[in-house]
């Protein structure tokens, strides 16, 4: 299965790139850079965007190594690249600012659902103990969890949310071990291990990822969301600290003023290009179970989900794309 995808990989730029018409086809379009954030899901956004803009209507894309704060400052000094996609918005006030100056605009929602983060326990665990959905449930049953919870590694924001919200909650008084995990892959490890032995895992983690594509979790109802304590449970100078579930994440793909104006099509295009967490994880499953490059795991995608991505597309695009992709 990895072999035949790989070889579809190399085989459809290959067959797309020939020829008189795709050449008068990329004197249509022209020149589009898009950043490929440095993280799996953006990396396969911009894999499968670059692809459609490519074979579809002929555009000649460079993918821009980068992240969220470089990628603005790079758009606010030089104008480029032309498409930033997977931002995250939440803590990053250049966004607003290059929005309110008209330097940027905001085309869609790339993950439709937005950046999910939580606190998360295994399906098999609720479905026996549903009570454990809920924090009073769980605070009240900490050996049904093996009375621990699993805390981000240092250096991550989450790991002071969750910090503040043990406190609010008393989670050592209430019988559980707040346990700090070295790394994401222990972490990823850990839930690994407790699914194939059933066991009980109690934690933080977030999505789309790999993880929560591949093992069936339960958000735990943390109760309503409180903006100012959640900042302030963020902020580990703040004292006023206490209970709220996390927001949801806005995750925006946008363009430069100017390249909307020059390429409006392109635009049209990428303000479709949106997925769901479910799709999105399901995708970075397959990546990590077939040790599978962003461009493997797009052609996976473009494989499975045409009912979806061919709606994103023109007529023209449609037509062009249907003849590479079976």
């Amino acid at each position: 299965m990895k072999t035949n995808l790989r070889t579809l990989a190399l085989a459809i730029p290959f067959a797309a790139t020939g020829g008189m018409a795709m050449a008068d086809a990329h004197a249509a379009c022209g020149e589009v850079s898009i950043t490929e954030m440095n993280w799996a899901s953006s990396a396969i956004v911009t894999s499968v965007s670059s692809f459609l803009m490519e074979q579809g209507y002929g555009c000649d894309v460079t993918k821009i190594p980068s992240s969220t704060t470089p990628s603005l400052v790079s758009v606010s000094e030089t104008g480029k690249p032309d498409i930033v996609t997977e931002l995250w918005i939440n803590g990053t006030p250049a966004y607003q600012e290059l929005s309110d100056a008209g330097t940027i605009q905001t085309l869609t929602d790339v993950l439709s659902d937005g950046g999910i983060e939580g606190w998360w326990i295994p399906k098999y665990i609720v479905d026996e103990h549903p009570e454990l959905a809920t924090v009073e449930g769980l605070l009240a049953n900490p050996e049904l969890v093996d009375g621990r919870f699993h805390q981000c590694p240092e250096g991550w924001g989450c790991k002071n949310v969750n910090r503040s919200l043990a406190t609010a909650l008393d989670l050592e008084g209430n019988g559980f071990e707040v346990f700090q995990h070295g790394s994401g892959e222990t972490m990823a490890t850990s839930i690994a291990a407790a699914f194939e032995n059933k066991e009980p895992w109690l934690g933080y983690y977030w999505a789309p990822t790999s993880v929560l594509g591949k093992y069936e979790m339960v958000s735990v109802d943390l109760g309503p969301y409180n903006e100012e304590i959640h900042l302030c449970n963020a902020d580990v100078d703040c004292e006023e600290t206490g209970v709220s579930s996390y927001p949801v994440g806005p995750v925006k793909t946008v363009v430069t003023t100017d390249f909307q104006d020059r390429l409006p099509q392109i635009a049209d295009l990428m303000t479709n290009v949106s997925f769901t967490n479910a799709q999105m994880g399901e995708v970075l499953a397959w990546q990590e179970e077939n040790n599978a490059s962003a461009d493997e795991a797009a052609v996976y995608f473009l494989t499975s989900y045409s009912d979806v991505w061919s709606e994103w597309v023109s007529d023209a695009a449609r037509e062009k794309l249907a003849a590479l992709i079976q």
